[in-house]
């Protein structure tokens, strides 16, 4: 049986995601078991997230990990959405919670599939921190760019393929919220200086959550 503080928690990670907020989301695979094998399976994953939490949520910053994924996002207001189901207040329905719900779900059963498994394969309930204060993002940002080297993954998080670090300054089209980001850093070359140096992440220990 769970601790009362174990229970209590729980229930903190399972704190509905509330319109026009920001969240810090973290998942990772079950007894830290992977949860991609091969590069399309990180493909996937983000087309997934594309067709689940598009209409739902904005992107700000993403790391996909082996075993574990870490994402920035900010949850749309869904009051049009609230009014075409007839809810007088749309905040009663998370939409945003079941819309990942259903992307781990989808991707679980590609997973299993793909690799013969049986079992939950993504940890339930999914991570989720609030970020209430402006100068946290750029801390934050740093620490999902440079996961894979904190890791040690790989040697330089900047040459990383599965993060939105060169994503966000790249010409390429992307739902990507870029131009937020490096505003958060005033321009790109500020961006880049900052993922060069080693910023203080205790400044935002609160936010880490794995």
């Amino acid at each position: 049986m769970q601790s009362f503080s174990n229970q209590q928690n729980m229930k903190k990670l399972q704190i509905p995601l509330e319109e026009g907020k920001y969240y810090h989301i973290f998942n990772r695979g079950n007894n830290g078991d992977s949860l991609f094998y091969k590069p399309e399976n990180y493909k996937f994953f983000l087309r997934k997230l594309d067709e689940y939490l598009s209409s739902h949520i904005e992107v700000f910053a993403f790391c996909l990990l082996p075993n574990h994924f870490h994402l920035l996002v900010r949850v749309r207001e869904q009051e049009a959405f609230g009014k075409a189901l007839h809810l007088e207040d749309a905040k009663l329905l998370d939409t945003s919670s079941q819309s990942f719900h259903r992307l781990f779900t989808s991707f679980a059963k590609a997973i299993n599939k793909q690799e013969n498994r049986h079992g939950s394969l993504i940890e339930h309930p999914f991570k989720r921190k609030e970020v209430t204060n402006i100068e946290y993002f750029a801390n934050l940002v740093f620490y999902i760019h440079a996961n894979p080297q904190l890791h040690g993954i790989c040697d330089d998080f900047r040459q990383y393929p599965w993060s939105s670090y060169d994503r966000i300054i790249s010409g390429q089209p992307s739902k990507l919220k870029k131009e937020a980001v490096l505003a958060w850093f005033n321009n790109a070359d500020n961006y880049i200086a900052y993922h060069a140096q080693q910023p203080d992440l205790e400044i935002i220990r609160d936010l880490i959550i794995e």
